[in-house]
């Protein structure tokens, strides 16, 4: 059996998520592995009737992704137990970011859809990537 010793978790704040970590601390109990959480955030794109583009505050969009991951980590906190938990908020790409941190990863772990996109989609495009190009297993937990 392979040994696994960090696992990466996808999240957005979406139940999915939240249940993509719930999976993850239950198996890094098994493994006593530790958890490395990952929340990526990215600017959302508005232009003006006028054709402009308009800018947002950067720093409110930060500590709105940060508030996320805060939240998501409290709600599961009762389950670390002596988990080692580390974490980090990321601007871009979620796919990359999630692809480059699961680079020096034995498990990947996202859940099935998140927020973003189409309601209507059996499986999130981040998730869709991370099946297609992570270079670990990859654990994608249903709702």
């Amino acid at each position: 059996m392979n040994t696994v010793r960090k696992i990466v978790v996808g999240i957005d704040g979406s139940q999915s998520s939240i249940n993509a970590l719930t999976w993850a601390l239950h198996e890094a109990k098994r493994h006593s592995a530790a958890v490395h959480v990952v929340h990526v955030w990215s600017l959302p794109l508005a232009v003006d009737p006028m054709g402009g583009v308009i800018f947002s505050p950067v720093e409110e969009f930060r500590s709105a992704a940060e508030g996320v991951l805060k939240r998501t980590l409290e709600t599961v906190k009762s389950l670390a137990g002596d988990t080692q938990i580390t974490s980090a908020v990321e601007y871009g790409s979620a796919s990359q970011h999630l692809l480059d941190a699961a680079s020096t990863a034995d498990m990947v772990v996202i859940g099935r859809r998140g927020h973003g996109g189409f309601l209507g989609l059996l499986i999130g495009s981040v998730a869709e990537q991370i099946a297609h190009h992570a270079k670990c297993p990859a654990v994608i937990v249903p709702l």
